[in-house]
Order: C-alpha cells, then structure tokens, then sequence
C-alpha cells in the first residue's frame, strides 16, 4: 500500500458536519487572533467548531460561537469560551468573504482549526451555501456506496 504524505499539519477541531450540510465552493487558511490560554487549551486538542460560523463585524471578519475549553492552570486570566475571534485575512480576502454572505446567501464555515508547521494556530474556512434535503440524501447515498464498493473490491482481490 501506498503511504500517503504527511502534513505537518495538527489537526485540533474538525467540522465534519460542514461538507454534509453545506456546497463548499472555495476554501482559505486564515490566521486567527487568539490570547495566551486559548492557545494553551487549544493545544489540549478539545476545542468544537461543530456550530461555528465567520461573519463580518465592521470591517473585520470574526468567528463566533467557537467553543475553546478555559486552560485550567490559568485561574484568573483565563478567557471566555465562546468569545468572538477575530480571522487574519487580507483585506481583498475578507470583502470577498463579506459580499458573498451579504449578497449571494453563502455561509463562511470553519472547516477545521489546527497548528502549522511553524506552530501558528490557523483555521480553514470555507465558503458554503446550504444543502436542500434532497441534496443531503443524494450525498449519503453516494457514500453508502463508495463504501460498498471498496469492500466488494477488498473482498473480492
């Protein structure tokens, strides 16, 4: 068997209910303005995006509803766990992010947060619009039988 490659890449929180839910068209990494004890907890690896959701807040774009565990060895000066972060993007980044919202009913999604190479925590954001019911049946459907499929091959050579 092949080996796949390896991304230096630790995954923290992943959404995985964001490419059932919605069409993603376009993703982006962006940067994600954090203080000392979100970073700590965040590398406790329990952090849930799973009702997370980007949008604009003036001129910035801000994550909301983010779910970052408080660090426990930080007694005082520990954060809010659902504060709005503020996402680093280029401004060309975030006024194509904000018009889409605004005008053609798409949802930025957080697709996953992790920490790069260089240990800097990113989150990959994706530009969505909602699936209809039906679209979702079709998309399980799919991968019943993708699945299907490569145990009948696994079986079978």
């Amino acid at each position: 068997m092949a080996k796949k490659p390896e991304s230096k890449n630790r995954v923290v929180a992943d959404n995985r209910k964001a490419r059932f839910n919605y069409e993603i068209t376009d993703t982006v990494e962006a940067g994600i303005a954090l203080t000392g004890t979100e970073v700590k907890s965040l590398r406790g690896g329990k952090a849930t995006i799973g009702e997370a959701f980007a949008g604009p807040s003036g001129n910035d774009l801000l994550l909301f509803n983010a779910y970052i565990p408080e660090y426990l060895e930080a007694n005082r000066f520990n954060h809010d766990t659902k504060r709005p972060r503020r996402l680093l993007l280029h401004r060309r980044q975030i006024d194509k992010f904000i018009g889409a919202t605004q005008r053609e009913g798409y949802t930025v999604v957080p697709l996953k947060i992790y920490f790069n190479e260089r240990g800097r925590a990113k989150v990959e954001l994706g530009l969505g619009r909602g699936k209809k019911l039906h679209d979702k049946r079709e998309t399980a459907k799919e991968r019943d039988w993708q699945r299907d499929k490569a145990r009948l091959m696994r079986d079978k050579g």
